[in-house]
């Protein structure tokens, strides 16, 4: 089994040093735990302030507060996935997610197709490409931002491509509940896989976070849930080796088991302009 630490806290906007600091706690905490992996919120180590971020971090940062994130999950030895902004060589600021292994080492990268509201979209530009599968663990894990969940293409994109496990750093502020309460639900069912939610809690630029962080198994349970406070939350997850056992007993099982990937019609979608 892979055991899944979830991190839901309060960021300070523009204190790296501080979000930092919770991040290496969160990871001591979690290794202790036995976990392998720590899933934070997204763009935790900055805060989330999209035009503040915009118009007064300095992006030259970048890279050493990325070996820093590398540096927390070596010392703790848990992978790690970690959000932040980036810059493309174009100069398009866009929000990112990493996950670097328990050596600090990257597997795999992802920007935000989806925006938010008009902070994000005055501070951001959407990127375009799909999410990425790298195993790690023995689990086929990928990476989507905040507000991608609440489209299915999102986690379906993941899902054919052979995703088991799907991370999500968010900043979802109160008034939202619904997106982790069914809509996360919802596309770990439909798609049959995990689908891990991280939140803030408390106040950052303006925004109230209340929690609620989530991961949801294949089948829509809930496997842990977060209240309203700073908390790390865990789950532990089958490898790919026990999934694929689970999944040849479903397919045996019955002629009219439930499997929503193989009886999907994607052809037919396409034919109704979806």
């Amino acid at each position: 089994m892979v055991l899944l630490a979830l991190m839901q806290a309060n960021a300070r906007v523009l204190d790296v040093e501080a979000n930092c600091a919770a991040v290496e706690e969160g990871a001591r905490q979690a290794g202790d735990a036995g976990a392998q992996l720590l899933l934070t919120p997204e763009l935790f180590p900055v805060g989330y302030a999209p035009r503040r971020l915009r118009s007064t971090f300095d992006p030259g940062t970048l890279p050493a507060l990325r070996q820093t994130l590398a540096s927390i999950a070596r010392r703790n030895s848990i992978g790690l996935v970690y959000s932040l902004p980036a810059v493309t060589p174009a100069g398009e600021w866009r929000i990112s997610a990493t996950l670097v292994d328990a050596s600090g080492d990257e597997l795999l990268s992802y920007e935000k197709v989806h925006l938010f509201g008009p902070d994000e979209r005055a501070a951001f530009a959407p990127a375009a490409a799909a999410p990425g599968v790298v195993e790690f663990q023995g689990l086929k894990t990928a990476l989507v931002i905040c507000y991608d969940i609440e489209f299915p293409e999102s986690a379906r994109a993941a899902a054919v491509r052979g995703a088991e496990l799907l991370l999500v750093p968010t900043a979802l502020a109160g008034g939202f509940e619904a997106v982790p309460q069914v809509l996360v639900r919802a596309r770990a069912l439909e798609n049959q896989l995990t689908v891990a939610y991280a939140n803030h809690t408390g106040r950052e630029e303006g925004y109230d976070f209340r929690g609620g962080s989530i991961i949801a198994g294949a089948e829509g349970t809930v496997l842990a849930a977060g209240g309203t406070g700073a908390e790390l939350l865990f789950a532990e997850l089958g490898r790919t080796a026990d999934a694929g056992a689970e999944a040849t007993d479903r397919a045996s099982a019955a002629d009219d088991a439930v499997d929503y990937l193989r009886d999907s019609r994607p052809d037919i979608y396409r034919s109704w302009g979806i």
